[in-house]
């Protein structure tokens, strides 16, 4: 095989993100409006791992995450470990935790973490001073997820993206609040979810949404808890109506944060590039099918000629096999019609 002048030009060029190691503190904010303690984990990207350790020196979007039914924050430590150190500061609300949780409340709780923490990059005595972007992405699972949509009503300008993951209706209707949404929305669901089944969740919550931008990713073979960690209480509600998953739960957290890291570049860092990248993901991929509407968007014509001047024939490895999509963590080569050869690694 045959490879252009184009390679060599590249290979040097290479360059990784950057992966910072993960501070943590623990902060309890209060409503006065609402006369409510919200206390909330916080891990951020920081030069050293520990708690209350500095926080690196630049300036971080905020991720605020709503835990699921009784599932304890730290079953989503693989969200912190795959996006802290790309340079995400992700925020857990411990409230709303017992057998009968208020989800209106917890929605609230979600959108005033939020808010709280970008105020906190003007305070000279936070830990974070000086160190947020004044953006965020509201994330949640199941319970979480639902209460994700209650949170994003009545929107505030900080408030970027809404992102959530096996989405569950809630009390009141997270459906039903779809519909004063309008930021960019990204939906994770799994195909084979028996315990809040796209039917009659998420894809409920997709069609009565009102995003400028709006896409639905469906995990091919997905359920309801391999998003998250191990954990009891999930797993065995899953296991009650489900007889098992044709796919591991490290493959399904591979294909969620493989579109999730696309759209945070985007929507928090304005990566156009980013946004390119998913959509083309989203129509090669064999792992997912999905629906998007995002007339609203309008990315660059120059960047799109610079992204794509050509047309893609195949991707290989570093052995020379074909391969049909680019999964994490991987070196291939595109290689085009006109010759031009591009070397990509996927972090």
């Amino acid at each position: 095989m045959k490879i252009s002048y184009y390679f060599f030009i590249l290979f040097p060029f290479i360059s990784y993100a950057q992966n910072y190691n993960i501070g943590n503190t623990e902060i309890e904010f209060y409503d006065e409006t609402r006369n409510r303690i919200i206390p909330t984990q916080i891990y951020y990207p920081s030069e050293q791992t520990g708690e209350n350790v500095s926080i690196s020196n630049s300036s971080f979007p905020i991720i605020v995450f709503g835990h699921g039914f009784l599932i304890g924050w730290e079953t989503y430590s693989n969200f912190c470990l795959e996006l802290v150190p790309k340079g995400y500061i992700v925020c857990f609300p411990t409230t709303e935790m017992s057998f009968s949780p208020n989800h209106e409340e917890f929605g609230q709780d979600l959108k005033y973490v939020a808010n709280e923490m970008i105020q906190l990059d003007n305070q000279i005595s936070s830990i974070f001073f000086n160190s947020i972007m004044p953006k965020s992405a509201i994330m949640g699972h199941s319970m979480g997820g639902g209460a994700s949509f209650l949170s994003s009503t009545n929107n505030i300008s900080s408030i970027t993206t809404l992102i959530n993951f096996a989405a569950a209706e809630t009390s009141p209707s997270a459906i039903s609040a779809a519909l004063d949404v309008d930021v960019p929305t990204l939906i994770f669901a799994g195909e084979e979810d028996c315990v809040t089944p796209p039917t009659s969740n998420q894809i409920p919550m997709y069609d009565a949404s009102n995003a400028s931008c709006k896409t639905l990713i469906n995990i091919n073979n997905g359920g309801h808890c391999y998003f998250a960690n191990d954990n009891f209480v999930c797993d065995f509600g899953e296991s009650s109506c489900s007889s098992g998953l044709n796919i591991s739960r490290e493959e399904q957290q591979d294909v969620t944060f493989d579109f999730l890291n696309l759209w945070l570049d985007y929507t928090l860092y304005n990566d156009e590039y980013a946004l390119v990248e998913f959509n083309d993901s989203l129509q090669t991929s064999i792992r997912i099918n999905y629906q998007q509407s995002c007339e609203s968007v309008n990315i660059n014509e120059d960047l799109l000629l610079q992204e794509n001047p050509s047309t893609l024939i195949k991707r290989i490895d570093l052995l020379g096999r074909e391969q049909q999509e680019h999964k994490k963590g991987s070196t291939l080569f595109y290689i085009y019609n006109d010759g031009k050869v591009e070397k990509k690694f996927t972090p």
